[in-house]
Parts: structure tokens; C-alpha cells; sequence
């Protein structure tokens, strides 16, 4: 059967005691609709609860709540259950006792999630080796408690459990990036690493959606340094009430900027393929006018709007010709150029070599 996730949004007045109550309510009925509850999470701090259900369908696990307490769920969404586990770290729990069943639902399912990984989006005459890249950082992860939701081949997202452990986690990593160049006997490893944080049906019909959004934008603007989402500092000076997230290796954006970025990267994310895509599409799907468009693109991206649409289609031009399955002629036409010569003029300019060059030396 599949498997199923629901929110519930509740009172300020409501405790982790009595969501254990209307558990056990669920429980004595479940089986009338062919369900089986798997777990529970309650954030008392955001008065959120996410339960976990075997169900036949949508609509069993509705009726199974109706029947059962009548408080039904504010969203439900199908789910992977090895998906949940990266995330979350359990999806079954049999407590023994009354106290295990609410210490178990009283544990939150807010996470702070980490994409971190090199820029392989560079050409260099002594390129990174992107798997042993991969490897090392890997191996550090488990110390802070990160949990490794999806490892590419250049970026690696991970789950943490408060913004104490992802921001410690970071900055071990960065303060060996040294020691991984030298042992990658390579001075080009660059690091990307973006952070966010978020609860599991926020912002889409996805897990951790939003916050998944949030971190890859962040990583996609960090350039050696650590862009922070502006809750997850938030989070860590009040985890950590003596020290401030203030460090020269820190990019933390403003909520309006946040707020501004994540929207730009989704729309770009689904058009830049398009060869007619203009500023000025930006702008309307946006709301900004011409100039608010100009200066925030510039401000936060160091890039005019049409720069900023080039070099995007030039990173994604890069890594198909690192796939060495295309043409160039048809890596061209298929990340939004209107012709292999003008993206050729392009891609010389920004990376100084011809693309055609850069596939036929193996420099990939």
C-alpha cells in the first residue's frame, strides 16, 4: 500500500500529551479502514504534527481521523518511505509505554538541510576530481548527525537536525578545504554550500519542498563562501545565545532577498531553455519593473539580468559538454542559444576556450 504523510495544524494550547491521546484514538480504529500508522512528529513550537500512514488511499486515512477524534489533516501528500528516513531518521516506532508514545510524537520534524558541494563549472587547466571530491566530504557528515538525502555528482544534500550541527558541520569543511586540495593534488576546489531550513509539507507537494528550493538557490549564488537563509541564523545564535553568526566566510541574505531569489531561480529553472526568453519576462512574471528587476539582480548576483541569463545557460552548456553525449552544435540549440556560433563567442569569452576545444582535449 502507499504510504502517506499529513499535516496538522494546531492550537497554541495543544501538547505533545494529548496528540498521544488522539494517537491512541487512531490506533483503535485504523484497522476499519485498512490503515496502519507508522509514526508521528509534533513541533511545539510551530504547533505542527505530521503523522505517517500505511493507507489505501487519500480518503481511508481522512475517514480513519474523522471516525476516530474528527481532527482532520490540513494537507496530505503521498511519500517515499526510504525518502522520509534520509530526512526524518526513523519511519516505524513501537513505543512500550504511554511516556515513549508522547517523548516519540513530541520529537519535531524540523530540519535543516545543507547542499554542499564543488563547482564543477570551471575550466581549469588541473581540474577537480569531482568523485574523490565527493568522497571526502561525505566522510564528515555523520559527526555533526547530517544525514545524506541525495549525493549528485557535484553537490550532496544533507539533513540536520538544528542549525548548531549543519553550521559546525560547514565550517569543518571548509576549514579542511586545504587538506582536500592537497589531496586531490588540485588548487581548484571550490566550494558551493547553501542552507535552509524548513518543516516536511512546507511549500509544495514534495518533502521539505521549500526549504529544498531555498538551500539550492543559496548554494547556487555561493562561490567559496556559505550562503545562510536568514532563519537558519536566526536559529543558530538562539541555539547559541553567546555567539553571532557574524564571519567573513558567510553570505546571509535578508529575507527580501530570499524572498526575491528562490521565485527567479524556479522561473528560470523552467525556461531558460527557451532561445525568445527576454528581461522583460522576468519582470512580468516577477512583478518587478525594469529597474527594480536591474538592481536587485545586480545587487545580489554581482550580474546584469542578461548576463545572468547567459552565464545561467552557460553553466548548463558546461556540464552537458562534461557529459560528452551531445554536440556541440546540439548542446547549443538545447540550452537556449539561437546558434552554435554565438554560443561558441559566448562560451570562449566566459570560459577562454572554444567549447569544441575544451570537449576534444578532454579538459571535462
Amino acid at each position: 500500500m502507499p504510504v502517506f504523510m499529513d499535516r496538522h495544524d494546531v492550537s497554541e494550547k495543544v501538547t505533545a500529551t494529548q496528540l498521544a491521546e488522539l494517537h491512541q484514538l487512531d490506533l483503535e480504529v485504523q484497522h476499519k479502514y485498512h490503515c496502519k500508522i507508522l509514526t508521528h512528529w509534533f513541533d511545539d513550537k510551530y504547533k505542527t504534527a505530521f503523522c505517517l500512514v500505511d493507507a489505501p488511499c487519500e480518503q481511508a486515512l481522512v475517514d480513519m481521523h474523522l471516525e476516530a477524534h474528527g481532527d482532520l489533516p490540513d494537507q496530505i501528500i503521498p511519500v517515499d518511505p526510504a525518502e522520509v528516513k534520509d530526512y526524518l531518521g526513523r519511519i516505524k516506532a513501537v513505543p512500550e509505554t504511554d511516556d515513549e508514545t508522547v517523548n516519540q510524537i513530541q520529537q519535531s520534524a524540523f530540519r535543516v538541510l545543507m547542499v554542499i558541494g564543488v563547482d564543477d563549472c570551471t575550466v581549469k587547466p588541473n581540474p577537480v576530481r569531482i568523485e574523490d571530491s565527493m568522497g571526502m566530504l561525505r566522510d564528515i557528515f555523520p559527526g555533526y548527525y547530517g544525514r545524506l538525502v541525495k549525493v549528485s555528482r557535484s553537490s550532496i544534500l544533507v539533513s540536520f537536525p538544528n542549525a548548531t550541527q549543519c553550521i559546525l558541520c560547514a565550517l569543518e569543511i571548509h576549514s579542511q578545504l586545504a587538506q582536500i586540495s592537497q589531496a586531490l593534488q588540485s588548487n581548484a576546489v571550490i566550494l558551493k554550500t547553501g542552507i535552509s531550513a524548513g518543516l516536511p509539507l512546507a511549500g509544495g507537494a514534495g518533502l521539505f519542498e521549500a526549504a529544498r528550493k531555498e538551500a539550492r538557490a543559496l548554494y547556487y549564488i555561493s562561490e567559496g563562501n556559505i550562503a545562510v537563509a536568514p532563519e537558519v541564523k536566526s536559529l543558530y545564535e538562539e541555539e547559541n545565545p553567546e555567539v553571532y553568526l557574524e564571519h567573513d566566510l558567510f553570505l546571509t541574505l535578508s529575507p527580501s532577498d530570499q524572498k526575491f531569489l528562490v521565485p527567479l531561480l524556479d522561473y528560470l529553472d523552467d525556461t531558460w531553455q527557451n532561445p525568445y526568453l527576454r528581461v522583460e519576462d522576468l519582470e512580468k512574471s516577477l512583478g518587478y519593473s525594469k529597474s527594480q528587476l536591474y538592481r536587485k539582480i545586480v545587487s545580489l548576483l554581482g550580474d546584469t539580468p542578461n548576463n545572468f541569463i547567459k552565464n545561467y545557460r552557460l553553466r548548463k552548456a558546461l556540464k552537458r559538454i562534461q557529459r560528452k553525449s551531445e554536440s556541440i552544435s546540439d548542446i547549443a540549440g538545447n540550452t537556449g542559444f539561437k546558434s552554435p556560433s554565438y554560443f561558441s563567442k559566448c562560451f570562449q569569452k566566459r570560459y577562454g576556450v572554444l567549447p569544441s576545444v575544451y570537449m576534444q582535449q578532454g579538459m571535462a
